[in-house]
């Protein structure tokens, strides 16, 4: 809205006053981030006592009854606090970004589609006990009929976009500098697989006082950057950009969505002063959905699914724990890998203290995340 504003002043007011920076993308990804951090911090005291008014507590139980000991100082700390970061980076988006992008415009959706499929699991298993249900919230094949939904809309509108992008429709490889065609058919169903497993794994990493919240955060600002050399040039004066520079799939307008993925780190970093240890609420699923749903996004309109499992390591990390401990819980009829999944509950147990666990996350997110970047420039 803001930068709309300025272009549509460019030849009075601003065109007066010499103020030509918010042209430039970066400009306004740090001004996206700033201003969602600020609307974070300032949303969260009073959006806090509105859910504990509301009694919006969680009540953690766990499979395991060690775990559900160490956890039972969490009881009817408030959940939902994903709302925080929906606001703030909405509002942060539809103020410093470019609100024709097509692609903006589609993480506009994801946002708000996943969020209010997060908002409706979270209700139900709030609300359960006065409905005498089970805490489950949505039934699984609820939970994945609408991810799977919402990933087919984007795919399809995401395809049309890059009709007349070359790059937009080969697969690309790590280390290796030349895309392979990639069929119709089967950029839908990366896409799929890609948002819905995207999604689930922050929502399991989502299960410690700012876990998901702080790998989050390192995720995007990763993002922001694939965004930006996606399509922007490698300055004012030249016409070369940064992805021919570094020999990575050349998407045009992509670089917007570094505002977007900028406003995503900002929200998290304000939410994290609320959600560190102890926290004062949780993210639930209506952050943690749409936040996966927004990583898997970046990967698909930056060409960089595989990239995606060294960027987000940790949540790939999370995901596959509790696909190889059912796996081998049902194999073996009955014995467990690890003491309990997702595998920061493992460590949780094995003695490490939950700050502990949380800071070593982050740093192995962190590591992971310069790993991503230094694959860039080999290829």
């Amino acid at each position: 809205m803001i930068y709309h504003l300025l272009w549509y002043f460019r030849n009075t007011v601003t065109h007066r006053l010499g103020f030509y920076a918010y042209q430039e993308v970066i400009f306004r990804a740090f001004a996206a981030l700033l201003t969602s951090l600020v609307i974070a911090l300032v949303l969260g005291p009073p959006l806090i006592r509105w859910l504990m008014r509301k009694k919006i507590g969680d009540r953690p139980e766990f499979h395991h009854a060690t775990l559900n000991e160490l956890t039972k100082q969490k009881a009817n700390t408030p959940t939902m606090g994903g709302l925080i970061i929906i606001i703030a980076v909405f509002a942060s988006t539809i103020l410093w970004a470019k609100l024709n992008n097509p692609f903006v415009q589609k993480a506009i959706i994801i946002l708000f589609w996943f969020g209010a499929l997060g908002a409706v699991d979270d209700w139900l298993k709030l609300t359960a006990e006065s409905r005498h249900r089970s805490r489950d919230g949505l039934k699984p094949w609820e939970k994945i009929l609408f991810q799977f939904g919402g990933a087919v809309l984007i795919a399809s509108f995401l395809y049309i976009d890059f009709s007349n992008i070359e790059d937009g429709r080969k697969f690309w490889l790590p280390f290796y500098k030349h895309g392979l065609p990639l069929a119709n058919w089967m950029f839908i169903l990366i896409a799929i697989l890609y948002l819905s497993a995207t999604s689930n794994a922050v929502n399991l990493t989502d299960g410690m006082d700012g876990l998901a919240a702080g790998c989050t955060g390192i995720a995007s600002f990763v993002l922001a950057v694939l965004c930006y050399v996606a399509s922007e040039t490698m300055s004012r004066t030249s016409t070369a950009t940064w992805s021919s520079y570094l020999l990575l799939p050349a998407i045009p307008q992509a670089g917007e969505l570094a505002v977007f993925f900028s406003a995503i780190l900002g929200a998290v970093l304000g939410f994290l002063w609320y959600n560190c240890h102890p926290a004062q609420v949780f993210m639930g699923d209506i952050g943690s959905l749409p936040l996966g749903a927004a990583m898997g996004y970046g990967a698909l309109v930056t060409r960089n699914e595989i990239l995606l499992l060294i960027i987000g390591g940790v949540f790939m990390i999370e995901l596959f724990s509790v696909v190889l401990q059912v796996g081998y819980f049902k194999y073996t009829g009955g014995k467990r890998l690890f003491r309990c999944a997702p595998i920061h509950h493992h460590f949780h147990l094995a003695g490490w203290s939950e700050p502990q666990v949380v800071v070593r996350f982050w740093l192995v997110a962190a590591a992971f995340a310069a790993l991503a970047l230094a694959t860039l420039k080999i290829r």
